[in-house]
This record gives structure tokens, C-alpha cells and sequence, in this order.
């Protein structure tokens, strides 16, 4: 028998720990200060470029972010250490990526009215894995109490909405009835925070959905219309840390481990790729795409998404069209447009469509078109 897939729910967790723009550059130019300072004599034979400051006007006009949510801020304020920092866990405790997931998990089915046995599997779609293995899905999956199945999935910021497609495959093939993806995401440990032209981007957060068969489905849920991925490689957008090629524990060697990108390249290439992509889907499903009534779209970056909003829409997309949560969370990978769309559905009426959409190193795409039932 096949089933249908629906949304039932989701769940999310927000770090307490904020840093705002203006915190973030006073940290910033301390360090560029300092480092200017010290190889004054460098800088003045032309032997080392000066390093420049940053400033709350370049971030905003950049990006549009205004703040992120950390797991760890005092450090990364440091201008001597500007990392994250926390205690390493022993092998018997929750580590801190399971943690957060299993808090957005926990959220999404007790807004569906669901506990740990009805679901049959976990999928712990992310951009960075706190550890190969064991899988973060099964110890989420352990952590929840879930007699089922869990693995890892890593397409960088499609990551959630890949694993939304994976998840209604199974319901499709009935090989499950109720799926958690859970997308924790700590995005802070990533981040060269000694980088002017990157080190405002990111954020730490945690979101679920909860993929369901429509026969088990709460009265008020999301039927999923359909799903589109792609991909595209690229360099554009790249991280080379790995257990094979450790980044150097300090200095600015191997900065490459950490992540880089060539924005403009991004930007220009990626833009035209999501919106043909959605556009071309639209139309596959029998969709006029200036009827979506909402874009829930990939936190990355506000000019990308005002300009494929419009593209799409046919006019440029206001807040209402195409909310954002950039602003305040900032780049979250995987979890940007999930927090979107849990933070911006519920007022949708019953029969209005919408899209969530991601997008980003790979090049990755990925697309769930929705409509809101109940």
C-alpha cells in the first residue's frame, strides 16, 4: 500500500546566548587591532597586509544579519580565542549535537501528539557531524526512546530538506509511517571567526519535522504536493576539515578546514538555479509559482532571497511572502528555512500552498512543495 506524505509537526530549539552585531565587532576589531600591532614593523615594509576592521553597516548591507544564537558566546568574543568552547562529554553522556536535536525533536511531537513509539525512524540531516560514528541519528534516536532506525545525512544547507524527501520516500514506499528529521545544527564551530568576510554568517540551532503517512496524520498538518533535489558541483562553497586533513589547532594556517566561500561567484550562480529549479517544478506539478502563497526559503543571505522570491512571485516578495529569520538567527544552514517555516505557517489558511526551499554549498538544492490541510 502506498502512502501519502504529510508534515505533522515541528519542533525548535534557540540557543539562550545571543550576540548582536555591535558585540561581534567590538570582539572583532579588538583582534584586528592587536594583530596590526604586533607586526607593525611587517605591515610597515610591506612584508604583511594589515588586517581590516569590520563594522555593523558592511555585516547588515552584506547580509541583512543582525544577531545569532550560540551554544557558547564568551569565548568566541575572546579576542584571544574567538572559537567556541565547551567540555568535551564522555562517551556515556549526551553529546551536545544529540542534545539539541533531541530538545527540537521532543517540541515537534508533542505538537503532534505523538510519543517515541509511534515513530519509526530518525534521520540526523546537518552540515557538520559532531563525530563520524556512532550515527547522531541513533543516539538521538536511543535518547528518544525510539524502536526503530537512524542515520546521518550530510548535503550541507539542503541537508533538512533532503531528508524531508528521504522521509516521504519511506512513506511513499511504506517502508515507515512516521519519520523524524532533525537538523542540529551548531554552525558556530565551522566558522573562522577571524575572518572579516565570513565571520558574521552563522548560528547555532536546532530544528525537527516530523514526516507522517496522512492515514495517521494529525487533523492539521501539510500535505506534501512534492520534492525536488539537485546537485551541482561546485567549489565555491567549501570546508576540508576532516579525520584524513585536521585544520592546525591555531594561527591562521589551514584556515581552508574551516569554512570558505567565493560569495559573489555563489550569488550570482546559485540565484538563477534555485529560481528555474522552482519555477520548472511548479510548472511539473500543475502550480502557477505566483500563487505560492509563502516562500519559506534558505537563511543565508537577504539579497539571494529577495531576488528568487521575485523571480518567482513575479514582484518582489514582502515579509509576508517570503518571511525571514536571518535577522536574528542568522546563517543556519540546514535549519533556516525549517525555522521559517515553523516560526511563519500557522496563519496560512486551509488549501493555501507554499514551498520550502534550500540551497547551498554542493551546489545543493532542495524543494518541498506544501499544502496547508485542517
Amino acid at each position: 500500500m502506498t502512502g501519502r506524505p504529510v508534515i505533522s509537526a515541528t519542533g525548535l530549539f534557540t540557543p539562550d546566548q545571543s550576540i548582536s552585531n555591535e558585540e561581534l565587532v567590538a570582539s572583532f576589531n579588538a583582534y584586528v587591532e592587536r594583530h596590526n600591532s604586533e607586526h607593525a614593523e611587517a605591515i610597515a615594509a610591506g612584508e604583511v597586509e594589515p588586517l581590516q576592521p569590520s563594522s555593523v553597516e558592511f555585516i547588515e548591507k552584506a547580509s541583512g544579519i543582525k544577531s545569532r544564537h550560540v551554544l557558547s558566546k564568551e569565548p568566541i568574543l575572546d579576542p584571544e580565542v574567538m572559537k567556541p568552547r565547551w567540555k568535551e562529554r564522555t562517551n556515556d553522556e549526551l553529546s551536545h549535537m544529540a542534545e539539541i536535536g533531541v530538545a527540537a525533536a521532543e517540541e515537534a511531537l508533542e505538537r503532534a501528539g505523538r510519543n517515541a513509539k509511534d515513530v519509526d525512524a530518525v534521520l540526523c540531516a546537518a552540515s557538520n557531524m559532531e563525530r563520524p560514528y556512532p550515527a547522531m541519528a541513533i543516539e538521538i534516536q536511543q535518547a528518544l526512546g525510539i524502536d526503530g532506525f537512524g542515520f546521518d545525512m550530510n548535503v550541507a544547507c539542503s541537508s533538512a530538506t533532503f531528508g524531508i524527501q528521504t522521509a516521504a520516500d519511506y512513506i511513499r514506499a511504506g517502508n515507515a509511517c512516521s519519520v523524524l528529521v532533525v537538523s542540529p545544527e551548531i554552525t558556530s564551530g565551522h566558522l573562522n571567526w577571524r575572518d572579516r568576510d565570513s565571520h558574521f554568517i552563522f548560528g547555532d540551532v536546532a530544528t525537527a519535522v516530523l514526516v507522517e503517512d496522512a492515514a495517521i496524520a494529525p487533523d492539521a498538518h501539510w500535505e506534501v504536493l512534492g520534492t525536488k533535489l539537485k546537485t551541482v558541483f561546485s567549489n565555491n562553497i567549501r570546508n576540508n576539515f576532516g579525520f584524513l586533513n585536521r585544520a592546525s589547532p591555531e594561527g591562521q594556517e589551514g584556515s581552508d578546514k574551516l569554512f570558505v566561500q567565493e560569495g559573489r561567484k555563489v550569488f550570482k550562480e546559485v540565484v538563477p538555479m534555485v529560481a528555474d529549479m522552482i519555477i520548472e517544478e511548479a510548472d511539473r506539478l500543475g502550480i502557477d509559482p505566483q500563487t505560492l502563497r509563502r516562500l519559506w526559503l534558505h537563511q543565508a543571505n537577504a539579497g539571494m532571497n529577495r531576488l528568487i522570491a521575485q523571480r518567482v512571485l513575479g514582484h518582489e516578495a514582502d515579509a509576508d511572502e517570503s518571511p525571514t529569520v536571518l535577522d536574528t538567527y542568522g546563517n543556519t544552514s540546514s535549519a533556516g528555512s525549517i525555522i521559517a517555516f515553523h516560526l511563519h505557517s500557522d496563519d496560512l489558511a486551509e488549501g493555501d500552498t507554499g514551498l520550502i526551499c534550500s540551497f547551498g554549498a554542493g551546489y545543493s538544492a532542495g524543494m518541498v512543495f506544501v499544502r496547508k490541510v485542517g
